[in-house]
């Protein structure tokens, strides 16, 4: 194992774990056979999504045994066939300079939220662009690192794109989205798809005022936003939490930007607050 903190040597594991994730689900997609398998409402699971957590999960397990490692799919990590196991690191990443406060974090200490294969329902119906590989890392239960690739591109500040939900619309999400008063909306799958947008600069407001997304929907979204100079943050304003004892479902939807966070906050209606408080 190669020298260095201990984030970055997983985060260097991760970088390489997430790329050939991502050739195990392009592989799975040509054979035309998803096996998809329906765990309840709006919740699909797919043999690109098993495969792809056996890999990711499995691989960190024996590499990082000392982490909690938290994946979406309900499977042994300790279980995986030979093939799917890799040690490989991304080079570039060790290069990288880890801040002061993060430099001497023990192994223990670090918990991993992985969502092997996002936008599971979109890649069933085969809008594979939706698709991401999330792999995100917090530490105090604040997210301190994620891996997923993107080009960050700053906004425009004179034009309002609201990204939301594609397949989850519903009275209180479309209020939200209304109050915002957007040039334009766009509706698309995938909370890391969602966030990828974001970061590239074409839209300028990714809001979910529903409960639905998990921890590692937005583990590496909003570690990735904040170190941009962007906020993730649930309608009310507040933070998610990663510890690894807490509730996986983020009961309080999601807000994202790149600028102006409070605003769009403090725009959020009333009515919407208070159905959400509800749920």
């Amino acid at each position: 194992m190669a020298a260095g903190p201990i984030l970055l040597r997983m985060v260097a594991s991760s970088v390489s774990l997430a790329a050939s994730a991502g050739r195990h689900i392009r592989r799975i997609m040509k054979t035309g056979h998803l096996g998809v398998v329906d765990k309840g409402i709006n919740d699909l699971q797919t043999e690109a999504d098993r495969v792809a957590q056996q890999h990711i999960i499995g691989s960190l397990t024996k590499l990082y045994p000392k982490a909690t490692i938290i994946g979406e799919e309900d499977l042994d990590p300790n279980n995986i066939p030979s093939e799917l196991f890799s040690s490989d690191l991304t080079e570039d990443v060790l290069r990288l300079k880890c801040h002061e406060k993060i430099f001497n974090i023990k192994e223990e200490d670090i918990v991993v939220w992985v969502d092997p294969l996002d936008g599971t329902r979109e890649f069933a119906q085969g809008y594979t662009e939706h698709v991401t590989v999330l792999i995100g890392f917090a530490f105090e239960g604040k997210p301190v690192a994620g891996a997923y690739g993107f080009q960050h591109t700053p906004p425009p500040s004179d034009r309002r794109i609201v990204i939301s939900t594609k397949s989850r619309i519903s009275p209180v999400v479309s209020e939200a989205i209304k109050a915002m008063k957007p040039d334009k909306i766009i509706h698309v799958g995938g909370a890391g798809y969602k966030t990828v947008l974001l970061l590239e600069g074409a839209a300028d407001i990714y809001l979910y005022a529903s409960k639905g997304t998990k921890k590692w929907d937005t583990c590496a979204c909003e570690a990735i936003v904040e170190t941009i100079g962007g906020k993730l943050t649930d309608i009310f304003g507040n933070h998610m939490l990663y510890h690894k004892t807490v509730h996986h479902i983020n009961e309080f939807g999601v807000l994202a930007t790149m600028q102006n966070h409070d605003y769009y906050v403090s725009r959020i209606p009333q009515s919407v607050q208070e159905s959400m408080s509800k749920i």
